[in-house]
């Protein structure tokens, strides 16, 4: 028996560690074997962790347990669940996962009896790489590149760096892409990064025009950007800018530059000049968007609208 404790706000590493951990069951059995659960309530919980494993060997079982940190156990609860992680059986694997939302700038409250019971398991704290640490994220790109029998040059994991930001989940993602292109050699190069992924300098300029109230200029980048790009990519990257936004609006008169480059994983010159760019623009209006684009998302992945090109323009629009 393991119990394991995995939290903090970089979300990819932390599927990581759990795929680490699922590699233990038989494949066989995975839909016996391989449990995952949403902040069960207590008496649920207590069932939960007492869990007989069948005869398939080991068993895996995930729980999400970021919303238990905004409530307080009681400490006969905090007693019961102890109780109950010490008595488990020898074949049954337990991970605790709080995925704090990313970029939110929110910290896990360690007071809590319940944060200090699982830290004394096998407990690791993993966050978002700021973008102030280039080298190490430039290793990290090496080492998916080299997961996919890919090479890339420093100035490529550069490139991606400044196109993409510290996303890890996307440059997986814009790496599998770009092998496409780098075969037979399965060498990226920067060239075929400025080609191929994603750019947040694009993105922004599409922002620009549109937060600027050139909604015709908007729509000429938007259609230009989905002749190589997927909708919902568009969308989800103008989500992250448009939240990192609306920090640096909300909080630059009260934090510093560190505190916001910290807060929002931007670097502290591209927050200069982001922050130049938005001096016209109001917090009410970037809420607004936010709120507009986050409906379009609900709209196409609850299969409401067949057209995501049209749902995302439609939000942007208005």
């Amino acid at each position: 028996m393991a119990i394991y404790f995995f939290y903090g706000d970089e979300d990819y590493l932390i599927d990581k560690e759990l795929e680490k951990l699922k590699k233990g069951l038989d494949k066989n059995f995975l839909d016996m074997s391989f449990k995952t659960y949403d902040c069960p309530n207590f008496p649920e919980l207590i069932s939960i962790l007492r869990t007989q494993p069948m005869m398939f060997g080991k068993m895996l079982i995930v729980i999400n347990c970021y919303d238990y940190f905004s409530k307080t156990f009681e400490d006969k609860e905090v007693k019961q669940i102890v109780s109950a992680l010490e008595d488990n059986n020898d074949n049954l694997d337990i991970a605790f996962i709080a995925k704090i939302p990313r970029n939110s700038g929110k910290k896990l409250d360690s007071r809590k009896k319940l944060f200090k019971t699982l830290k004394g398991y096998n407990s690791k704290e993993i966050n978002t790489i700021p973008l102030y640490k280039t080298a190490e994220l430039e290793d990290w790109i090496s080492k998916l590149a080299k997961s996919k029998g890919l090479k890339i040059e420093k100035d490529a994991a550069n490139a991606m760096i400044t196109q993409i930001g510290n996303n890890i989940r996307q440059f997986d993602i814009e790496l599998d892409k770009l092998k496409l292109f780098a075969h037979p050699k399965n060498i990226v190069t920067a060239a075929m990064v400025k080609e191929d992924c994603i750019s947040n300098e694009d993105l922004f300029a599409f922002s620009d025009f549109l937060l600027q109230g050139e909604k015709d200029k908007a729509l000429l980048e938007y259609k230009r950007l989905l002749d190589k790009k997927f909708p919902l990519e568009i969308l989800a990257t103008l989500q992250t800018l448009v939240r990192r936004w609306i920090i640096l609006k909300a909080k630059s008169k009260q934090l510093s530059g560190f505190e916001l480059s910290k807060l929002t994983g931007m670097h502290e010159y591209v927050i200069q000049l982001t922050l130049k760019k938005m001096k016209h623009i109001s917090l009410k209006d970037l809420v607004k968007l936010k709120k507009q684009l986050t409906q379009a998302e609900y709209c196409i992945k609850s299969g409401q609208t067949a057209d995501m090109q049209d749902e995302i323009m439609k939000a942007f629009m208005v």
